[in-house]
């Protein structure tokens, strides 16, 4: 529901203590086959320490590989008083990650022909405010001018109450629009409860029915729960909250009703696997869906939003990346896919207003993803690539380089201007600790290496184009964000 991840990209809100009662040993390693010893070792140890920074109880994480589940596993503690351990079975409330679904839904109904995502939405809530202005498509795409009922990251006294989708409609849907429809991006809950009333109206089912039928079942996702309408049972996590950094507390729960097709989801992390598994298969939908889908929307003047249909689009380090957060009282999730790398990680926690999901997604990422670059070289390859790369790069803190290993369009790049820069940033770093290759992909015909130089305070990235005879296309160095 609250949009953690969204409005809150730089979450500040870190807090740094830690009891013993949160470090209970992992529990129930699975489906690990695929994983390096090495790389699960070092998984363990990023979420022993994302878990110990955050004082966050526990986190329970789905690693898939290959387009494989390679790795699932729960850390600390479920409910501290008295200590229960997470185990990967649990469910945990994945708050909006849930739109991807109620997205994807709207679409079905969109190839059954029972809607379309540019009818308006007044064909189906005439009632709303300027429906008639208003797409389908605009309202998954959080471009419609619709408040939100529920920005704040804390529960309100007023949402303890239980409440009704047609409520949220009735009071946040007939508001003043926020701005004219498709002319800015603003995240908003008020959205979902939309799209999930003309899924129920379109489909003529409740939508959770819906979703069961067409997306958990067929997908084997056999352990999600409606929130929405009954809690988490006692066999599964207790979501806590603090009040700066004062000691953990049961968070207090939103009245039923709430959250509906924003954010009403429960599920243990191997499910949203099996779930990502689809999104990279694209196994649910015809590919004109998912094309819908994965695109970023654009406003009215060709900006672009970041956003797709129900999900967060871009690239990372020039992978192309499909995610989404969740936040509801409690409980943050992170899921972060890589389709054309069939790569995705998912992290679920119960503490909320803490960024230890998305921190502990973001230390997995590049260990796995490295894992599986530095497959198809061998071990000489891979040390022969490295020796020519660290090379170029002490020539250039001298303010030198062979031309003769250039391509002539990379010989163009590096004129005299851009040798002085190289030279002038990278020679008071003085000799890397180390560098290594962390990728290797065949790309455009040549082959695309990247490698970390690590100088201890300063991580840089280096990316190199090498032409099937050995000649360098590009050689490019950047920092390594943290």
């Amino acid at each position: 529901m609250m949009n953690a991840g969204w409005r809150r990209k730089g979450l500040s809100l870190v807090c740094l203590l830690a009891t013993g009662a949160m470090c209970g040993a992992a529990q129930g390693q699975s489906d690990s086959g695929s994983l390096s010893a090495a790389t699960a070792t070092a998984i363990d140890a990023a979420a022993a320490q994302v878990l110990k920074e955050t004082g966050v109880p526990s986190a329970s994480v789905a690693v898939v590989k290959d387009g494989k589940i390679a790795y699932v596993k729960a850390y600390g503690d479920a409910r501290l008083s008295p200590p229960i351990a997470a185990r990967p079975e649990m469910q945990y409330s994945i708050g909006s990650i849930s739109k991807q679904f109620t997205a994807t839904l709207i679409l079905m109904l969109q190839q059954d022909g029972k809607l379309k995502l540019d009818d308006p939405v007044a064909k189906y809530l005439p009632g709303l405010t300027q429906a008639n202005e208003v797409t389908i498509r605009q309202i998954l795409s959080m471009t419609s001018g619709y408040q939100d009922f529920w920005p704040e990251d804390y529960v309100m006294t007023s949402m303890m109450v239980p409440t009704n989708p047609q409520h949220i409609l009735d009071v946040w849907g007939k508001k003043p629009l926020d701005f004219a429809p498709g002319t800015q991006w603003q995240y908003s809950n008020t959205n979902y409860v939309i799209a999930g009333r003309i899924a129920e109206i379109a489909g003529g089912k409740p939508l959770i029915e819906q979703l069961q039928e067409r997306i958990f079942t067929p997908l084997g996702m056999s352990g999600v729960l409606n929130s929405d309408a009954s809690r988490l049972p006692a066999s599964d996590p207790t979501g806590y909250y603090r009040h700066a950094l004062g000691p953990l507390r049961p968070a207090p729960m939103e009245g039923t009703g709430w959250m509906f097709a924003a954010g009403e989801l429960a599920m243990p992390a191997r499910d949203l696997a099996l779930w990502n598994i689809s999104l990279m298969n694209r196994s649910l939908l015809a590919p004109a869906s998912y094309d819908a889908m994965f695109r970023e929307v654009k406003l009215k003047n060709g900006q672009g939003t970041g956003y797709g249909l129900g999900v967060a689009v871009g690239e990372r380090q020039g992978r192309q990346v499909i995610s989404h957060s969740g936040e509801v009282s409690g409980f943050v999730s992170d899921n972060v896919v890589y389709p054309n790398d069939k790569f995705a990680v998912t992290v679920l926690t119960n503490e909320d207003a803490v960024n230890a999901a998305a921190a502990l997604a973001g230390k997995i990422a590049p260990l796995v993803l490295d894992e599986a670059g530095a497959e198809g070289s061998s071990p000489e390859e891979t040390k022969a690539a490295e020796v020519r790369a660290l090379t170029i790069f002490t020539g250039l803190q001298d303010g030198r380089i062979d031309r003769s290993q250039l391509t002539a369009l990379c010989d163009a790049y590096f004129t005299p201007e851009a040798v002085e820069d190289f030279a002038s940033s990278l020679k008071p770093l003085g000799a890397p600790k180390s560098f290594t290759q962390t990728l290797e992909e065949k790309r455009g015909g040549m082959t695309f290496r990247v490698f970390t130089a690590d100088f201890g305070a300063t991580r840089l990235r280096v990316t190199t184009y090498e032409e099937p005879d050995g000649k360098i296309e590009q050689y490019l160095v950047v920092p390594i964000g943290n």
